[in-house]
């Protein structure tokens, strides 16, 4: 596709303006944002951009531990209270059995 447009009218080519304006506008556009880019004040914002994404990124990282051990916490915790509650099952189990047998001993 060309870059300009040509319109016809009647037996004469017109050339649209319009569209060779926003190339140049766009290409002006283009390059003095690559100046702004690259100059001085740009480069020592980006630094200090990417030194404040670099903090986030630790202060993230700190919570994520804190919470990761909390939760390696809580689930010993809950392992913990799990084989007590399994432990006094069992101890209740057997106590029950041998009161079977004393009954089933006494009645014999």
């Amino acid at each position: 596709m060309h870059v300009y447009r040509c319109v016809r009218k009647g037996n004469k080519k017109m050339i649209k303006w319009n569209t060779i304006g926003k190339v140049a506008c766009g290409f002006l556009l283009g390059t003095a944002g690559v100046k702004v880019l690259g100059s001085k004040d740009a480069k020592k914002c980006y630094t200090h951009l990417t030194a404040a994404a670099y903090r986030c990124k630790d202060s993230v990282m700190e919570t994520y531990t804190t919470i990761k051990e909390n939760c390696q916490d809580i689930n010993a915790d809950a392992k913990e209270i799990n084989e007590e509650r399994y432990a006094k099952e069992r101890e209740q189990e057997i106590a029950d059995a041998k009161a079977v047998l004393e009954r089933a001993e006494a009645e014999a």
